[in-house]
């Protein structure tokens, strides 16, 4: 489990702290202070050099091009990763931490393109600018892993290089799933549902769900219509679709999606923490769609699973009843001295500003204002 990560010209900040990790982390704070980018990079410090994470996230803020060549999908705008948007040659960022009490480290810096370029890249190399981006992960029990992946000649990043450097490596990791402030789509939400169906974690999937309603008794997959058309739809809306209940009062199988956000979210929350275990989950504006009554239920079966599973969490709230509603966790459950932190995040700032247990405690019952 992390303990304190540091980044350095990543994205926003110049450099930046986070001490005291528990195993739940509540990130706080304003608009644009940076909570976003900081789970990003925790998530890029946890894949090593698997860059699948880096691809989805870049690609899910819209900073990438459509390629001209059509043996392209996209490219990356990598400028966007560093600090004030822009690098030249030695350029670097870096991501490091203390886990288990071993420093770690994930750094990206650009450089002098390396003429030994992976064998699996090299019918991909005929485009190339003299400029590569250069992963390192290292930490001090284990042997360096070092990736090299040429950029384009508009300084671009192939998606393409980064799905052939990344295969195989995802199931060798510690496991992280991210979640944003928009919910998993439909083919997220099955493929992890597909992973715990007729194991014990499809029940606590149940559960989770009767956090929303108590007469969900049962939730099983439904085929989605797959022509081109209906795709399209899909994607537009973002529609849930997918999945059908059962309630204890209705005959009738009832389609999750007019259940309400609050259900999806929830079903969400649940598949991914399940699919974290041994790893890390990382949700966005973790309260989306949730009503304040429903809070409690649901850091309780956050944290219940986090300590069954061996997950450590990391999520952003600006809902006051979010953080409020896990102060209650923190007084009412056996929460151990490094369980569950708020960290407050301030722009400019280079250090968090961090709650424990007893503080968040506190805070909660004079109402003190910790965001």
């Amino acid at each position: 489990m992390l303990k304190s990560v540091k980044i350095e010209n990543f994205r926003g900040f110049k450099s930046f702290e986070l001490q005291q990790l528990g195993r739940i982390n509540l990130l706080v704070g304003e608009n644009n202070s940076g909570k976003t980018s900081i789970l990003e990079a925790i998530q890029l410090l946890c894949s090593r050099t698997n860059l699948e994470p880096l691809g989805e996230i870049m690609i899910n803020r819209g900073e990438y091009f459509w390629s001209d060549d059509p043996r392209e999908e996209r490219e990356l705008d990598i400028c966007h990763l560093f600090y004030d948007h822009q690098f030249d040659i030695d350029s670097q960022f870096s991501i490091s931490g203390i886990n288990d009490n071993l420093k770690e480290e994930f750094s990206v810096n650009i450089g002098s393109i390396n003429l030994h370029i992976d064998a699996d890249l090299e019918e991909l190399s005929s485009n190339l600018k003299s400029l590569n981006f250069r992963v390192v992960w290292n930490r001090e029990d284990e042997a360096k892993e070092i990736l090299n992946l040429p950029l384009l000649d508009n300084n671009c990043l192939s998606l393409r290089y980064i799905k052939r450097s990344s295969r195989d490596k995802k199931n060798q990791l510690s496991r992280t799933v991210f979640v944003n402030s928009s919910s998993l789509n439909t083919t997220n939400m099955k493929e992890l549902f597909e992973e715990v169906v007729l194991t014990p974690e499809e029940e606590l999937a149940t559960e989770a769900l009767r956090i929303i309603d108590p007469k969900i008794e049962r939730i099983a997959t439904a085929n989605v219509q797959k022509s081109t058309q209906m795709a399209r739809l899909r994607s537009a809306a973002d529609s849930h679709t997918g999945f059908f209940v059962r309630l204890s009062d209705k005959k009738e199988r009832v389609p999750i999606g007019s259940m309400g956000d609050g259900i999806w979210r929830i079903l969400g929350l649940a598949l991914a923490i399940v699919s974290a275990k041994d790893g890390y989950l990382f949700v966005d504006e973790i309260d989306t769609g949730l009503h304040f009554t429903t809070m409690s239920g649901m850091w309780k079966m956050i944290w219940d699973t986090a300590k069954r599973l061996n997950v450590q969490v990391f999520a952003t709230t600006h809902n006051s009843d979010c953080w409020q509603s896990l102060a209650e966790i923190a007084e009412q459950e056996d929460v151990t001295d490094d369980g569950i932190r708020i960290h407050r995040i301030e722009k400019d700032q280079q250090k968090s500003i961090v709650f424990n247990e007893s503080e968040i405690v506190i805070a909660a019952e004079e109402n003190i204002e910790v965001r």
